[in-house]
């Protein structure tokens, strides 16, 4: 076993810190440069904040993963043409590989009309500023009593539950492109939602679009399943909001009023099936509905400004990789340069999915090193490189120091966690001088 090969992993989410812990298992010394001050990405700042349990077993994980003595951690750093050291400089540190597990950091836009509009936003920075993670958790937003959220998955259902847990609106509707049998959230998720639906409208609903589904032969009951299967595990309601479908619709605009949304206008489909594959087709009619917010739950995209080349939303990928992993590959078209998590497919799976393709791209890695002799990248430039970057780097000791610290606030306040919402306040947490 050589123990000679040093590997660069940018991103400390579940497929950073997992892909980062099966290098180190190899012998392979790994540093990890991370945008966010802590670690744990999605898992940290994507999941629904009551999960405590869920969120608390996971960062043990993470703490296990940083705790080997062979991972270096760079938190406050960001890799980017835009970032604090581009990738090529990164790479210019002479690190024997690199794997790329930044997520999906783009946001996928549908160049609609009114997308400036004030009350008009991507469910990403949505979710990102609910759980307290900077700059997204400075970020103020126009919540107004009537919202509309674009797409059917988990996220969808995220963002409702907020709106109306915490938020407080009077209305929540999903506006979905193709039919209730297409919905792709889950039973589990729906619970926490579906007592909030309102099922007289529903059933109204379902009727509306039963000539459409009918025409391609698909059977309304099960979209209907789909739907109402968790309401034998609904989580009881305890906000007095609405929640609704509006099914086979495709958003064409957003209008407002003095740059404040107030009307989102749609397109009315039909269903079309080829091969098993359901599509929604446009009519060309139009309709508007007054809303007072519309957030985009369609999914994210790879950031085109990180510095590899992209392609369809995603980084471009060896499509005859010297080194597959389950018929995979994890391969850039940079050589020594690898990509794993949702940087190789965005918004694919959760966390078990980010866990096993981050693993898997590490294998990769591993593989393409075995064709090659250790550079010796020097560990000690690599600190002292991100000690000269001027600006305050974290490392692994400072973050143990932040979760003392949240943890001890918690405890005062009485509450099952505390997170300090800027960076300011979680410098100064670990000892950083706030002006730094």
């Amino acid at each position: 076993m050589n123990n000679n090969f040093f590997v660069a992993v940018i991103g400390a989410g579940p497929a950073g810190l997992f892909g980062a812990r099966e290098l180190a298992a190899q012998g392979a010394r790994v540093a990890i440069f991370n945008r966010d001050v802590k670690a744990g990405g999605l898992a940290e700042y994507g999941i629904y904040p009551d999960k405590h349990t869920m969120k608390e077993g996971l960062r043990k994980q993470f703490r296990q993963v940083l705790d080997l003595a062979n991972i270096d951690y760079y938190g406050n750093v960001t890799v980017g043409s835009t970032g604090d050291l581009t990738l090529d400089e990164l790479r210019a540190l002479g690190f024997d590989a690199v794997l790329v597990t930044a997520g999906a950091q783009g946001t996928k836009s549908l160049g609609l009309p009114g997308e400036e509009l004030e009350g008009v936003y991507h469910a990403k920075d949505v979710v990102f500023s609910y759980n307290k993670l900077p700059p997204f958790s400075q970020k103020k937003f126009r919540f107004g009593k009537r919202c509309a959220i674009i797409g059917a998955g988990n996220v969808m259902v995220d963002v409702a539950r907020h709106l109306l847990h915490v938020q407080n609106v009077d209305e929540v509707t999903a506006i979905v492109r193709r039919g209730p049998a297409e919905v792709n959230f889950t039973k589990d998720e729906m619970k926490h939602l579906i007592s909030y639906l309102d099922l007289e409208e529903f059933d109204h609903e379902m009727e509306r679009v039963r000539p459409a589904v009918e025409a391609i032969k698909q059977d309304l009951e099960i979209g209907r399943h789909k739907v109402l299967d968790s309401l034998a595990k609904a989580d009881p309601k305890t906000a007095q909001g609405k929640f609704h479908f509006d099914f086979l619709a495709s958003p064409t605009g957003m209008y407002g009023e003095n740059g404040a949304l107030t009307k989102l206008e749609v397109e009315d489909n039909i269903l079309t099936e080829k091969d098993g594959k359901v599509s929604a087709k446009g009519t060309g009619v139009k309709r508007t509905i007054e809303v007072d917010t519309v957030i985009f739950a369609i999914g994210d995209k790879v950031d085109e400004s990180f510095g590899l080349p992209t392609e369809w939303n995603e980084f471009i990928k060896n499509k005859e990789p010297r080194f597959p992993v389950d018929n995979l590959t994890f391969e850039s078209s940079v050589e020594g340069v690898f990509v794993g998590g949702w940087s190789r497919k965005a918004s694919e799976g959760l966390v078990g999915y980010a866990r096993k393709d981050g693993t898997n791209a590490a294998k990769a890695v591993w593989q393409y090193l075995q064709t090659k002799q250790p550079a010796n990248a020097s560990a000690e430039a690599v600190a002292e490189k991100m000690k000269n970057l001027g600006k305050p780097v974290i490392l692994k000791e400072d973050i143990k120091r932040l979760e003392a610290v949240e943890a001890e606030e918690a405890k005062k306040r009485g509450l099952e966690e505390f997170k300090f919402a800027s960076n300011e306040e979680m410098l100064q947490a670990m000892g950083f001088m706030e002006t730094a």
